[in-house]
């Protein structure tokens, strides 16, 4: 797929999780956070937590479920981002968590896991 395809997979899954979470009582505080180290797809807030949202869209099924693209190596990038994210916004002692949401563009379906992985957090 070329990179440009993949951005307009990625725009689209990330507008559809948006619109998912604020529909689910989700208030979205920031999308496409980046830093030196990377980037966070959408930033949001519920019932007291802080939440990171890494979105991975697919057309289709064919190569697996999209939430196994986020890898360790991910995981770790993705705590690493949120921890700058905590600093620069001084969100010390909020709770935390980390959230992946699967789109499948096919049929706009949405599969959300909450506290998808343990946090690599240090501040």
């Amino acid at each position: 797929m070329s990179k440009r395809l993949n951005r307009i997979v990625g725009d689209t899954g990330e507008r559809i999780a948006e619109e998912y979470l604020k529909k689910n009582g989700y208030i979205v505080i920031d999308k496409n956070y980046r830093t030196e180290l990377g980037e966070i797809d959408l930033i949001a807030s519920k019932d007291e937590y802080l939440i990171f949202v890494e979105v991975k869209a697919r057309r289709g099924e064919e190569f697996g479920f999209p939430s196994e693209a986020v890898t360790v190596t991910k995981q770790r990038k993705i705590c690493m981002v949120a921890s700058q994210y905590i600093k620069r916004n001084m969100y010390f002692g909020v709770a935390v968590r980390f959230d992946v949401i699967e789109v499948y563009l096919s049929d706009r379906r949405v599969n959300h896991i909450e506290n998808a992985f343990d946090s690599y957090l240090k501040y």
